[in-house]
């Protein structure tokens, strides 16, 4: 696993060896990114269900202004992988904060985020995915530019919530990871 593109693309990222962290493949982030490509520079960016930092780290590799990263079990893995993105990056430390607390509930992160990612856990898709969508967008600013990435199991239809609509769905097919870009109803 590593950073796909930006200023620290090739970087590797450590990934938890315990606790069940699924993180985002790297072909299913290059796809995401090449699908938002001029979006992401200076954007605000929130990842919940952080695990490693993923989506996080390389929305900084590739230009955004700074990133959030919420799950709860934030362990050294994504701290290590913050400083390898630091480094690479000629920097001491990345403008980047970590939040320890549950990514299911609204309120865990304070602010409001252009570029809002949830890539929870699989098997809490089927009971608790209207909780998840719906808290991923109460993140999301209020300009006609934000985007929302929903990552489940292709084949799964994730939950719209009001005032959303589905852009795009990225991904390779049934029991692969998919990524389903929500926008803004008004927005194109």
């Amino acid at each position: 696993m590593r950073i796909t593109g930006g200023i620290a693309r090739g970087i590797p990222l450590r990934v938890p060896s315990a606790g069940g962290v699924r993180p985002a493949t790297d072909y299913i982030r290059e796809a995401v990114f090449n699908s938002l490509a001029a979006f992401v520079p200076g954007t605000v960016v929130l990842d919940l269900f952080a695990g490693t930092g993923a989506y996080g780290l390389e929305s900084l590799s590739r230009g955004a202004a700074r990133a959030t990263c919420v799950d709860r079990r934030i362990g050294a893995e994504l701290t290590a992988n913050a400083a390898a993105v630091a480094k690479s990056m000629g920097r001491a430390e990345l403008p980047f904060a970590q939040i320890t607390g549950d990514a299911t509930k609204p309120g865990v992160a304070e602010g409001r985020f252009d570029l809002v990612f949830a890539d929870p856990p699989w098997e809490l898709w089927p009971t608790q995915g209207a909780e998840i969508a719906a808290t991923a967008v109460s993140y999301a600013d209020d300009g006609p530019h934000v985007r929302v990435v929903l990552e489940a199991p292709g084949g799964f239809a994730v939950p719209v919530p009001a005032g959303w609509k589905l852009k795009k769905v990225i991904g390779k097919g049934k029991g692969q990871p998919a990524a389903s870009i929500l926008v803004r109803v008004a927005a194109e």
